[in-house]
């Protein structure tokens, strides 16, 4: 059992949290859109689309739209063995 207690603690310790931001202006928005994005053995091959112009009503209103690994989708992916590895994807609007 402490074996599989350190095995545990180990691999999260290793494991992290990625972030990735394009912004679109200087300016700073709200939040208007988070959705999750679901991606199966790491996302090796996979693509998922958000249309950021649709949910802002115009590309001149989008702020910044983000990905992001949290430790809830990082335990996730753990938990499953990397069959199951979610991200999060945000649209800021302006």
């Amino acid at each position: 059992m402490k074996k599989l207690a350190f095995l545990v603690l180990s691999c999260s310790i290793v494991t992290g949290c990625a972030t990735q931001s394009f912004n679109m202006g200087s300016e700073s928005g709200e939040m208007k859109e988070e959705q999750m994005q679901a991606f199966f053995v790491s996302g090796i091959g996979q693509k998922q689309k958000i249309n950021a112009a649709e949910i802002c009503n115009g590309a001149e209103h989008v702020a910044k739209v983000e990905s992001k690994q949290t430790f809830l989708d990082g335990f996730l992916g753990m938990a499953s063995l990397g069959i199951y590895t979610p991200r999060d994807a945000y649209v800021y609007c302006k």
